[in-house]
């Protein structure tokens, strides 16, 4: 359909974006201007950039401009010829392509407006409204066309506003390897080359800015999450080196996750940044469990330090450690392999940060942590020194 701009979104995308920004995409530029040809003109520009940028997908305006219309404009001399006014005129046209409520048919609770309207096959061609029969004051008929001008047009369908301000709305989607920052990034600086004239700007909204947002917010209660454990490890621990230790496991998972992400092909979205956190926390437990283990077996079972007690207690924490593991894998492994399914934004990348992090800090946990422990750990009365 020549003129028709369509675009394909799963439900739970669409209703993302539409509470984010208020339109079903995730990239949104809205151009702010005060003459409203000025600013057709230049959010055609900016669409056409836009459409040029790497891993941009249907580029539409939401308001286009050149929306078809039927201008009718009256004569007077016409009208004062055939003695009818404008507003009996215009009263016709009204009443006959739009229709004028005559009254209502009450039906128990059920109201049902009457309106009187012409016949649909004669409002259904542009061609006949030139037809209509005006009655004149003496009582006789004119047509319309021989009171009016009456020819094809073009016009807006709707003048958008924001914040009181006139705008028009580009809303483009995204490849699916492509983020909404690395997006948004692009197209700055593409319209900064644009020569829009004084009055007239671009404002980027939509997801990248909510992302954005939401990845400050998530590393920001982070980091306080963080220091608590930490507080709190230290002083179950009492121990600096053991606390680094357990620190020490995480970058283990970060490779992991990394990894999976490179492999996968899979941006740094806010599904993956919440997996990287859950991954720390499942990280860090089978740390806890690994060391607190070696000060029990010091401690309770009266076993010295070294390469036999390090040995022994990866041993009896290995199968500890791997069901954590692999019960976890196993729930979110359907969700890795259907990541690019509609409904699985989030949970997908997820899954596949926590999947690619379990594979390397299992491992390393169990090989590496010991290593570490046995050279720099201190348990029991060496602890306290």
């Amino acid at each position: 359909m020549p003129g028709a701009a369509a675009a394909v979104e799963t439900f739970l995308t669409e209703r993302i974006n539409e509470t984010i920004s208020g339109y079903t995409a995730p990239i949104v530029a809205n151009v702010f201007g005060n003459d409203l040809a000025v600013l057709d003109a230049e959010s055609q520009r900016v669409a056409a950039a836009l459409a040029k940028v790497q891993g941009a997908v249907d580029v539409r305006l939401e308001s286009p401009p050149g929306a078809p219309l039927l201008s009718i404009r009256l004569r007077p001399d016409a009208l004062a010829r055939w003695g009818v006014d404008d507003r009996t005129a215009l009263e016709a046209v009204q009443t006959a392509f739009q229709g004028v409520q005559a009254g209502q048919v009450f039906e128990g609770a059920r109201v049902t407006d009457i309106t009187v309207v012409i016949d649909e096959q004669l409002r259904s061609s542009p061609a006949t409204v030139g037809d209509l029969p005006i009655r004149a004051a003496t009582g006789a008929y004119v047509r319309l066309r021989d009171l009016a001008e009456i020819t094809p047009a073009s016009g807006r369908s709707e003048v958008l506003h924001e914040g009181g301000k006139r705008v028009q709305t580009i809303a483009c989607n995204m490849t699916s390897g492509t983020t909404p920052a690395q997006f948004v990034a692009a197209g700055r600086k593409v319209v900064a080359s644009l020569d829009l004239p004084p009055g007239t700007y671009v404002q980027f909204a939509g997801s990248a800015d909510e992302e954005a947002r939401s990845r400050r917010d998530l590393m920001i209660h982070s980091l306080v999450a963080v220091l608590g454990i930490a507080m709190l490890l230290w002083i179950v621990l009492g121990n600096a080196r053991n606390l680094a230790l357990i620190g020490a496991n995480l970058p283990f998972a970060l490779v992991g996750g990394v990894l999976a992400l490179v492999i996968t092909r899979q941006p740094l979205s806010i599904g993956a940044t919440v997996g990287f956190v859950t991954l720390f926390g499942i990280t860090l437990r089978n740390s806890i469990m690994m060391l607190s283990h070696y000060e029990h077996l010091v401690t309770r079972e009266g076993e010295t330090w070294g390469v036999h007690a390090a040995m022994r207690g990866a041993s009896e924490r290995l199968v500890p450690i791997l069901m954590t593991s692999i019960v976890t894998a196993l729930g979110l492994f359907p969700l890795a392999l259907a990541a690019d399914s509609p409904g699985r934004e989030i949970e997908g990348p997820m899954a596949i940060v926590i999947l690619g992090g379990l594979a390397t800090s299992t491992a390393l946990n169990l090989l590496v942590l010991p290593t570490l422990a046995l050279r720099f750990g201190k348990f029991g009365d060496a602890a306290e020194l």
